[in-house]
């Protein structure tokens, strides 16, 4: 059993400003897998940070770990309108895994957010609320095929019922169909894992979402497919790309691993912003750990969510 002073020594790394950007990632994911109020609340001081990047990634972990303990938190995010839009749209997706419905009324309020990334989040989790109320519990208790993710994330949708590549990416690059049917294509694809679904996928990196592009980015980044590099490496190198978009690009590459997302990757170490350069540093310091006995992000780069 941890002890409370155990987490707290993990929690003041975490929100020490002075360390290390890499080391405090660490941290946070070691208390996202401890779990529990104390860890949360650790969680929870960070958000006072400078660094959207860590900030939002505070948000993801709170809705992977599906804790209601964590929902005033993720409310008080998600309605400060001073925090980054990145750090609000990932507030309001947590708030959508954690699957209560207590939330739905604020999550339909900032469903009309005038930041369209946050506004679009918002309604996805609506969407997610509501399917979990009818036919998500019709689906699950069936074959359960709407649950199969080898990936064991809290995704913002379910991937959709079988249906053929080409089916699915018509669906996924058809921009008249509502995001929550279009994300439920990108599930399926990515759960199907192949080279041609993941260059499907890698064709949706040109659909008009920012919202959209960035998570077909973190699905390209758990499916570790090389296939994905060349769109990949393209989004990060647009330097008028959204800055989600490109960060999330970045850290799907240092989960590939490639030689030539190596390069890549240090090309942008130093770029004007932050949240692409802080990404290059976190995914190229996963790429060392993961290789080694030292130290093992408990889930892996495909922890990370932008």
């Amino acid at each position: 059993m941890t002890s409370v002073e155990q987490i707290a020594a993990v929690g003041q790394v975490l929100t020490d400003p002075g360390i290390d950007l890499t080391r405090r990632f660490r941290a946070l994911f070691t208390l996202k897998n401890l779990g529990g109020a104390e860890a949360i609340e650790w969680i929870s001081k960070a958000f006072t940070d400078e660094s959207a990047l860590l900030k939002h990634e505070l948000a993801y972990c709170l809705g992977q770990m599906q804790d209601r303990h964590a929902i005033p938190t993720l409310t008080a995010v998600l309605r400060d309108t001073q925090q980054e839009p990145m750090v609000r749209h990932e507030a309001g997706e947590a708030l959508g895994a954690i699957g209560d419905a207590v939330v739905l009324d604020l999550l339909k309020e900032y469903s009309q957010d005038p930041v369209i990334e946050v506004a679009e989040t918002c309604q996805l989790a609506v969407r997610r609320l509501e399917w979990l109320q009818t036919a998500g519990v019709k689906e699950l208790d069936g074959s359960g095929s709407t649950d199969q993710n080898p990936y064991q994330s809290v995704d913002p949708a379910p991937p959709a019922v079988t249906k053929s590549v080409s089916e699915l990416r018509s669906i996924l690059l058809d921009e008249h169909l509502p995001l929550f049917e279009r994300y439920r294509a990108m599930f399926a694809l990515r759960n199907l894992g192949t080279e041609m679904a993941v260059l499907a996928l890698g064709d949706g990196l040109q659909c008009s979402s920012a919202l959209f592009r960035h998570e077909i980015g973190y699905v390209l980044g758990q499916i570790q497919h090389p296939a994905a590099v060349p769109a990949l490496c393209a989004a990060l190198e647009r330097s008028g790309e959204n800055p989600m978009v490109r960060h999330e690009a970045a850290e799907a590459l240092g989960s590939i691993g490639k030689e030539e997302c190596l390069a890549v990757l240090q090309q942008y170490l130093g770029d004007g912003e932050r949240i692409v350069k802080e990404s290059c540093e976190v995914a190229l310091d996963m790429l060392e750990y993961e290789n080694t006995e030292q130290f093992q992000y408990a889930d892996g780069l495909v922890s990370l969510k932008g």
